[in-house]
């Protein structure tokens, strides 16, 4: 095929089965696949937090998996410029050294390791904010736990690893916050939680960790034979004795994203010498932690214990049961015991007689997820149990000015405390006319988008600016950036707060909103369940569903034309040919990835601007991966030569530039540059000036003409071109072409190079399962 017949084929739509060589999947193993103890991974979107190309995938596909080969559809990277689907983990980019202690790519890199500009960004106040809810938290779950009593009918191993915890509780070993699950409670209302006020901002200082900490941790890794460029993130790891604490225990070198195993071994061989060897305790308890990281890229909040000490023993661990219950005894890492209640199991009768012995599943997991997830499980409990306030006029009133699936969602709304609302793009008018009923009846409304694209387009359906509306982010509603101030107790100052895009919520930032929100308050949460799962660890639109615990509505209002035609057949498992008489779709075959690059430039640059009038910086190009010779690497470089050619001045970018910038992880904000000075990169993003500090430039802005679905979710472009390489069919999954598909609004193209194995993955291939405890949490709650 040569390029006029490319150009012109936007005339046709060919079947999605033509020919297209299969590559070897270089990038296509991401930390999203975080698969199968036994058997093959696949990679099922290699945007998961760690890019296709940091070898940590690896092993966190080997963490945290049922049967066969699964990837973790949702986890992408949590946090860096290519981390909203693919984050690669952040470190600095140095040489590796005589042991092997490297650093990671940076260009997946999310976190900042030096220290930041004076003022506050946004991406420190949302941390800042995390955290103080995190610290809350953990005193309300202090107080309320208790011994372990339960688990007297386990044997084995679980029972060993209970009897360590137990041993722990009596004083024979060091205290840590080791605790099991209670017995469900029946039914009750959920008491208010403990809020404090937020306190007011404090004036600007300097980020990061200390100067001398800084210099006291690069003398260890030289000493050690480590990149002197990565003592930013180990002091920042670390805390204040960052350098004591990482002489003491090399294998801490862990702590840092990106950094492998056999790195960090190797680092510890040059510290310690004859002292090092694979039975120390210390580097047990850091790979349990390291590995438990891994699953949380994943998306998963906690692991199986079998999984978790099959995954130590691939990492040489001699002993994979004892370094479990060594970082349970440091309090690292903490175990539930979980009743396994799974669809068609019998429920315990009660006989009258000795107690049944009940199934029951063991689970570890970091203190972190697993507070937030019981946070939001008590949250959630609180919001479905608390005594409405005006529910019946009020709501009546709202519904009473609405109509079709808008009414019912209002009635919904007026006798519940917690509404699901599932539907697709055009399924979005029901929350848009509830949010603009409620605000004209007086109430005090907000709704809260996962992208600023969805902010925009929730406005203009309600007719105006987004601020006007009550419209804004949920990472700016959680800064304090937009939306309501707070009152005296620290509760959001609200009535009904509509969360779109719901299925990007993880369980931190769920657990934070929900704990924000006072009693009598109304939260609907509302979004496509077919996408992609969120960056960060957790299912919790998809736990809720599963859990019907609150009223769900379905909406009943079809994505309109071709694509909507297209994509609802995907939503069920159907690849359907579809008329295409406007040009919605085309079919671009090709052999290779070097074609498939080549024909991808040429549909953007000149094919789709001159057959439909849509300009190159109003089409969107989607990849399964950010390496191999058709990621988002390699297609930006390519798009960029064609479209804003130049010598990259500051850091690869020029003024002009399509860029992807991830001010936090597991979110990615598209961008244009606009230039560079001694502050930074200056770019324009959804409207709005934004200047990334030098130090942070590398780590947190790519280019951004091709991105991932895991970063594109949650935006829509008027036209967008998929590219499916050969080597990409691993990636492949129902939800990631669900998402990526979904993402045009007016013209698809798809550069087709995977044959049969598209409509394979579309009804085969459902989203990876994910471990969380959220079900289980809520039945224990009686929500």
């Amino acid at each position: 095929m040569d390029d006029r017949e490319a150009a012109d084929g936007l005339g046709r739509a060919e079947g999605a089965e033509d020919s297209g060589s299969a590559e070897t999947a270089g990038d296509a193993a991401d930390a999203e696949n975080v698969g199968p103890t036994d058997g093959p991974s696949t990679a099922e979107d290699t945007e998961d937090p760690g890019s296709a190309e940091t070898a940590e995938e690896a092993d966190a596909e080997n963490v945290g998996a049922t049967d066969g080969p699964s990837t973790a559809e949702g986890a992408e990277d949590p946090g860096s410029a290519e981390t909203a689907e693919g984050s690669e983990a952040p470190a600095a980019e140095g040489a590796e050294d005589a042991v092997g202690v490297g650093a990671v790519d940076a260009e997946g890199g999310g976190s900042d390791g030096g220290a930041g500009s004076g003022e506050v960004s946004e991406a420190e106040a949302e941390l800042a904010a995390q955290r103080v809810e995190r610290e809350r938290i953990e005193r309300r779950k202090a107080e309320k736990r208790g011994p372990i009593h339960s688990g007297g009918k386990l044997s084995g191993k679980a029972a060993d690893l209970l009897a360590a915890v137990r041993a722990v509780e009596s004083g024979e070993k060091p205290v840590a916050p080791v605790f099991a699950e209670p017995a469900p409670a029946p039914r009750r209302p959920a008491p208010e939680p403990v809020r404090k006020p937020l306190p007011a901002p404090a004036p600007a200082v300097p980020s990061g960790p200390a100067p001398q900490t800084v210099d006291a941790v690069r003398r260890v890794l030289a000493e050690g034979g480590a990149p002197e460029a990565l003592a930013p993130q180990v002091a920042a790891a670390l805390g204040e004795g960052a350098g004591t604490a990482l002489r003491e225990d090399p294998w801490q070198l862990l702590r840092v994203g990106g950094v492998r195993p056999e790195q960090a071994d190797g680092f510890a061989r040059a510290l310690l010498g004859a002292a090092c060897g694979p039975d120390d305790e210390r580097r047990g308890r850091a790979m349990t932690v390291w590995l438990l990281e891994q699953a949380a890229v994943a998306g998963h909040t906690a692991l199986d214990l079998p999984t978790l000490t099959a995954a130590l023993g691939r990492q040489a661990v001699p002993d994979p049961d004892a370094a479990v219950q060594g970082a349970l005894a440091e309090g690292e890492a903490l175990v539930f015991q979980d009743a396994l209640e799974e669809p068609g199991t019998p429920a315990v009768q009660d006989t009258g007689e000795e107690e049944q012995e009940r199934p029951v599943r063991v689970l570890v997991g970091l203190e972190r997820y697993a507070l937030a997830e019981e946070s939001l499980a008590d949250g959630l409990a609180r919001l479905v149990n608390s005594p409405a306030k005006e529910a019946g006029e009020v709501g009546e009133t709202v519904a009473a000015g609405l109509s079709g699936g808008a009414a019912e969602l209002a009635r919904a709304v007026a006798g519940h405390g917690l509404v699901l609302h599932t539907g697709g793009e055009a399924a979005r008018a029901e929350p848009a006319a509830l949010l603009g009923a409620a605000r004209a009846a007086g109430l005090r409304a907000f709704a809260a988008c996962h992208t600023p694209d969805g902010c925009r387009r929730l406005a203009e359906r309600l007719g105006g600016e987004p601020a006007e509306q009550g419209v804004g982010t949920v990472a700016g509603l959680l800064s304090g950036a937009e939306g309501p101030g707070r009152d005296a107790d620290g509760a959001l100052e609200l009535d009904l707060l509509i969360v779109l895009d719901a299925p990007q919520l993880d369980v931190e930032s769920a657990a934070m909103l929900v704990e924000s929100l006072p009693d009598g308050a109304r939260l609907v949460l509302s979004g496509d369940p077919g996408v992609l799962w969120s960056a960060g660890p957790g299912r919790v639109f998809a736990d809720l569903l599963a859990a019907r615990v609150c009223p769900q509505t379905a909406s009943r209002v079809p994505d309109p034309g071709p694509l909507g035609e297209l994509v609802s057949g995907i939503g069920i498992g159907e690849l359907n040919q579809v008329e295409a008489p406007g040009k919605e779709l085309v079919i671009v075959p090709v052999r290779d990835a070097a074609e498939a690059v080549h024909r991808t430039v040429q549909l953007v640059a000149d094919s789709v601007p001159r057959a439909l009038g849509v300009p190159a910086d109003q089409t969107v190009v989607i990849t399964p991966g950010h390496g191999g010779a058709a990621g988002t690497r390699a297609l930006n470089s390519a798009l960029k030569e064609r479209l804003n050619p130049g010598p990259g001045r500051f850091g690869g970018f020029d003024p002009g530039d399509r860029i992807a910038y991830s001010p936090a992880p597991g979110r990615t904000v598209p961008g244009v540059v606009v230039k560079a000075d001694a502050d930074g990169l200056h770019l324009s993003c959804a409207g709005a000036p934004v200047v990334v500090p030098r130090e942070r430039v590398e780590g947190s802005v790519r280019h951004g003409w091709a991105l991932t679905a895991h970063q594109a979710v949650g935006a829509r472009w008027p036209a967008a071109v998929v590219v499916l390489p050969g080597d990409a069919v691993q990636a492949l999954s129902r939800p990631w072409v669900y998402t990526a598909f979904g993402r045009a609004e007016r013209h698809l193209s798809v550069v087709h190079g995977v044959e049969q194995a598209l409509p394979k993955a579309v009804a085969e291939t459902p989203a990876k399962p994910r471990t969380t405890r959220l079900q289980t949490l809520l039945r224990t709650q009686g929500a």
